[in-house]
Parts: C-alpha cells; structure tokens; sequence
C-alpha cells in the first residue's frame, strides 16, 4: 500500500498509487508512505527520488550504532516502534529516507502515531513545510506514546505493589507477570535510547534544517526524562521480584516447619508404640489396661513436648 501526499494549492490531498507519480512535480511532495508495499510500489518510489530505499531485511540487519547514515543526496534513519500484544511489547522496524525535502517512510505494520499525523497532515497543511517537518512531527509523536507506555507500566507496578502488601495471589504466576513487566520495561528502554541516538545523530547532521534542531533539543530531553523514568521502574520491579521471592521462600519455609514440628511431636510417640509393637514380654504388657497406659504416655509426651516449644518460642 502506497498513500502519497503532496502539496495542491494551498491545500495537501494524498493519492493511492504509484502510477501518480507521472504526474506529481518532485517539489509538490511531502511524503510518501509505504505500508508493505508491492515491488511495484518500491521500484516506482524508488525512481521518483533517484535513491534506493531500505528494505525490511536490511533494516533488521543494521546494528544500533549505525541506525543513521548519509549520502550526497538523502539521509537514512532507521529506528524501532513499540506496539502492545496481548501482555507483551512487540518492535517493529521503521525505515526513513528524505531526499530533497521529501520523506519516505517504510514499515510492515500499521502504526497510530502514523494515523494520526496523516489526519492532521490533512487538516492543517501550513503547519508542514516539508518532510524533515514531518519526520520531526512523527519522532515527537511517537515518544509521547513510548511516554504512555512508560505510564502504564508504572501502574502495573503500583498494581503489583499493592498486592503484594496485600498479600494477593503470591505464587509462581504473579512472578512470571513481574518478569513480563520487567522484560518490557527493558525492551522500552532498549527502544527510547535507540531513538535517543538517532536524534543525537540528526542533530549532528548539515542537512537538517537549523531551525527544527530546537524541537529536537527538546525531544532529546524528554527521552532522557523517559530513560530516567524507566530506570525507576526497572529497580522498582526488581524489588519487587526480590520481595516476592523472599515472601515465596517463607511460606515455604513455614510448611517445613509445621511438617518438621509434627514430626517432632510425634517421635516420642512412635518411640514408645514401636517398643510395645514388638513380639517380646514388655512390663505391663500382660494386663488389661496395658494399652491405657501406654496410649496415656504417648499423650503424655507430646503435650510435654508441645509446651517446651512454646515456652522456647519455636512455634
């Protein structure tokens, strides 16, 4: 799918074709949107910018360190998107190409943040003048929704938090949910300093245009606020874990000891019943009340032994 946006007087309309661009001024675009597109699609957005777009494969190859690169006639980035799937963060390359003010974009999946802009791209085209005004637009976009997953991962927290002060369904399974938690929080982390080093290497760059490095600047800062902020609950979330597993081990610890003290109560006991269980002559074994006795005695001893733990404390 291809959606092509380009600038028709003073308003901005989109077409959905490749075979558009025959007609379209290279001036007159702003952005061409590439969502799993057909290699007719590719080819004839490749020809119309005279530079080879990133496939998906190439993207996934490229390490983080070298997400930025460029040419004599446009800059390449390359960055990961955040999406929710069931209880876990899912990441999905993007590739980015501006050449001569216009911004390609490539991705696989549809995003929001995406949406989002294409709406208000219709419905106030002043406020873009070209595609590096679109790229900064999408970046800012996409940490306030990174920011709304920080945010719901800091109520998750909180959530476990009180369950556990609670004493709530602590087992196995609310470990696993902490581990979850905190395999997303790293994944975010991992995914807001990628575009941390992105926008430090944009900022570096000549072709940029100076006066969005100002918007920028203050992007940068707010993903450091976020890797701060995700910092915290990553430490947050470990200890967490370590309470969880400290509580796990002393409900464990608890049930060895309950087994351990019948064990002890009973030892006595059994004792006394293993000496008149045997097939010899034992005293008092010949009378009637022999058995009274000896059961007598096998109380006798754990009740003793039952008030010499209390009186140390044991139970």
């Amino acid at each position: 799918m291809i959606n092509i946006f380009y600038r028709l007087g003073s308003e901005i309309v989109f077409a959905q074709s490749e075979t558009e661009f025959a007609r379209l001024q290279r001036d007159s675009v702003l952005w061409i949107d590439l969502l799993e597109p057909s290699g007719e699609e590719k080819r004839a957005t490749e020809m119309f910018l005279g530079t080879e777009i990133q496939s998906r494969a190439q993207a996934e190859e490229i390490e983080s360190s070298s997400r930025f690169s460029e040419s004599h006639d446009a800059i390449f980035a390359n960055t990961n998107f955040i999406s929710p799937e069931s209880d876990e963060l899912v990441q999905d390359p993007v590739s980015f190409t501006l050449v001569d003010g216009i911004l390609t974009t490539l991705r696989e999946i549809p995003l929001r943040s995406f949406t989002s802009l294409q709406r208000r791209l219709l419905a106030r085209p002043a406020q873009f003048k070209n595609g590096y005004y679109l790229f900064v637009t999408i970046m800012d976009q996409r940490v306030d929704l990174d920011a709304d997953i920080i945010e719901l991962m800091s109520k998750d927290t909180a959530q476990f938090s009180k369950r556990i002060n609670q004493k709530e369904d602590i087992n196995e399974d609310f470990l696993l949910d902490i581990n979850q938690l905190q395999e997303n929080a790293m994944l975010v982390r991992e995914n807001v300093v990628d575009k941390q080093r992105l926008i430090s290497n944009i900022l570096k760059s000549d072709r940029f245009p100076e006066e969005l490095e100002g918007r920028l600047s203050v992007l940068l800062q707010d993903i450091s606020s976020l890797i701060n902020h995700t910092n915290f609950t990553f430490e947050r979330l470990e200890y967490l874990q370590d309470t969880v597993v400290g509580l796990i081990n002393l409900d464990q610890n608890n049930i060895m000891k309950i087994f351990t003290f019948i064990s002890l109560l009973l030892m006595p006991a059994t004792l006394v019943a293993s000496f008149y269980g045997m097939n010899v002559k034992l005293p008092i074994a010949e009378y009637w009340w022999a058995w009274l006795a000896i059961l007598g005695l096998m109380l006798m001893l754990i009740i003793g032994l039952w008030v010499i733990f209390r009186r140390k404390k044991m139970l």
